[in-house]
Order: C-alpha cells, then structure tokens, then sequence
C-alpha cells in the first residue's frame, strides 16, 4: 500500500516538471524565433522606406544631369532636385510661346455725333450754289434772280408794310387749321386704336378720306361753307389730321400684347392703362405724325391763299404772277421754306426732349 502512493505521488510530481519543460522550450523557441521575425517585419520597410526616400531624389536627379532617365546615383538633395525640371519647362514654355496677337480697333457701326448746325449745311450749300452761278451769268435774272435781288425786295416788302401783314395772315390760318387737325387726329385715332367698335367706325371713313385728293374738296368746300376763311382753315385741318391720324393709329396698334397683358397682371385701370403705356408706346409715331402734318399745313396754305384772297403769302405770290415779278414770287417761298424748316425743327426738339429715355441712332 506504501508503495502504490508513492509511485502515483513520484508520477503526479513528474508529470508537471514535464509540462514545464516544453512550455520553456515553446518560449526559448518563440524567443529565438522572435528576432528574426522582428527582422524581417522592419528590414523590409526600413529598405522600403529608403527606398522611398533616397531613389526618386536618385532618378530625378539622374535624369535632370544626363537627360537620359538611366542613371543609378544616390541624391543627397531632395528639395534641389524639382526646381531643375519646373525652370526646363518654363524656358521650354517661353521658347514655344506664340506672339500674342494685335487688338485691332474696332469699328463703330452708328453715324456717330451729331455735326454742329447740320441741318443748315444744306440750305447754305444751295445758297452759295445759287449764289456763285449767277455771279458767273449762267442764271438768267428775269427768271432766275440773284440772291441779293431777293434779299433788296424783301427789305423794301417790309419797309412798304406789305410783308408783315402777309405773313401774320398767313401764320394766323396754318395755326387755326393745324390745331383743328391735330386735336381731330388725336382723338379719332384714340378712338379707334383702342375700341374695336371706333375702329370698326372711323378707320374705314378716314382711309376713304386719304385716298380722295384734299384739293379736290375745294369746290365742294366752298359751297358748303362759303368763300371765306373757314373752308381755307377746314381744308388745312383736314390735310393735318390724316399724318396724324395714320401714324398715332399705327403706333397704338403695334404696341406689344405683352405690356397689356402685364398691365392686366398688375390690376391697371383703364386710365392707367393709357398713361402708363398706351401714351409713351405711341409717342415715337405721334411725332412723325406731327412732323407731317406741319409741313402738310403750308404746302396747303400755298394754295388756298390763291382763291379768292386779299391777304397772306399766297394771294401776295399770286399778285407777283400777274406782274411778272419772279423776284416777289421767290420771296414768298423763301418764307414758306423759312416757316417749314423751323416748325420741323422745333417738333424735332420737342421730340428729343419728351422721348430722352429712348436711345436710337439719332440720339
């Protein structure tokens, strides 16, 4: 029985020993083993490392000295090593650079600025015309007198009294036939550019009224309202309302849909409406209107002064016929052209300073 625990004590007691040892055999393994494991986890990213540091420099380096890109040199300088090939490429850049290209001046389209009296270089150019032919002969005086023959009669024409009295006469019945015309032209071409109803009314009656000849209404005219002065201004008015009526018309029609359809948006009343877009939409066609409609004015004065008159422009041109006296005669239409040129002018001023905020080639 001794002897029985005794040998089961000694092989309990040896069994641990053993176990000890291979575990400290496992360890001096893994102990032994664990430097060159150690090695060869860093001896790769140390080469690697160096690798990366040293042989980039190297090559760069290489190729920036021998310019073949083979060289095996170690660089010692990394941050020398880029600024050789970024100057290369600059010099190289520089050596290849186009010229740049000459701006050429532009050229402006639009007539440019406006000359300094121009609308008188005109008429001055065929007065000194006029002048020079007939101071060499080439005009004949009786039918073609010189300027300072015009200019002597006109003097003793308003020394005489005569002048004047004609001329006041004269501007007196333009104005009345203008103002009827114009305050017709204005409201009928109201009337109709904003109602189809007024236009359905009125524009088929005045489009009738253009294409019968004005002058052809004299006969009639004068039955109707006498020999004196109110068929002369009726047939003014009517000469001046047609321009008028014709170009407001078609301003108002042309107006874009979407500025109405902008106005109705904004809840506009009709009055409004007018004011704020119907009156500067059609301004530019008022004027030209206008514009027509003066000149229109004393081309017809010319001749109604001519029927059964005892004053004005016409009736004294009309008497110079009689007598032969061309010199009196160009008197009367240097005056009318006087009148025309300036009344042409002045609604020409008006209409640059009522449409400023508009920018167009004459302004």
């Amino acid at each position: 029985m001794t002897t029985r625990s005794t040998t089961t004590t000694t092989r309990s007691s040896s069994t641990p020993s053993t176990a000890i040892t291979d575990d400290d055999a496992s360890a001096s393994v893994s102990t032994s083993a664990s430097p060159a494991e150690t090695d060869a986890t860093t001896e790769p990213d140390a080469t690697t490392e160096a690798d990366a540091t040293t042989e980039p420099d190297a090559t760069t380096k290489t190729d920036t000295e021998t310019g073949t890109g083979t060289g095996t040199g170690t660089g010692t300088e990394p941050t020398s090593a880029p600024v050789a090939p970024a100057a290369s490429v600059e010099a190289g850049a520089d050596s290849h650079r186009l010229p740049r290209p000459r701006r050429s001046r532009r050229r402006g389209l639009a007539p440019g600025k406006r000359l300094p009296a121009s609308r008188l270089i005109g008429p001055a150019l065929f007065f000194a015309l006029w002048a020079l032919a007939s101071a060499a002969g080439q005009l004949d005086p009786g039918a073609i007198p010189a300027p300072w023959t015009v200019l002597k009669t006109t003097g003793h024409l308003w020394t005489d009294g005569t002048l004047p009295t004609d001329v006041l006469t004269s501007l007196e019945r333009a104005g009345y036939g203008f103002a009827l015309g114009l305050s017709a032209g204005v409201v009928l071409a109201l009337a109709s550019g904003l109602s189809r109803v007024g236009e359905a009314l009125i524009d088929g009656t005045v489009q009738l009224n253009r294409a019968i000849p004005t002058l052809g209404l004299i006969p009639l005219f004068i039955l109707w309202l006498g020999i004196g002065e109110t068929f002369k201004i009726a047939i003014i008015a009517i000469v001046v309302y047609i321009p008028i009526y014709l170009n407001l018309h078609s301003a108002l029609s042309g107006i874009d849909h979407r500025y109405v359809e902008l106005a109705e948006v904004q809840g506009l009343s009709r009055f409004r409406f007018v004011r704020e877009i119907v009156i500067p939409g059609a301004l530019p066609g008022f004027f030209v209107g206008l514009r027509l409609g003066v000149t229109g004015s004393w081309l017809s004065l010319v001749v109604l002064e001519q029927i059964n008159a005892t004053s004005g422009l016409g009736y004294m041109m009309f008497q110079a016929q009689n007598y032969g006296r061309t010199d009196i005669i160009l008197v009367g239409l240097l005056i009318y052209g006087i009148f025309g040129l300036v009344s042409d002018s002045a609604v020409r001023l008006i209409e640059r300073k009522v449409l400023s905020w508009r920018r167009t080639l004459s302004s």
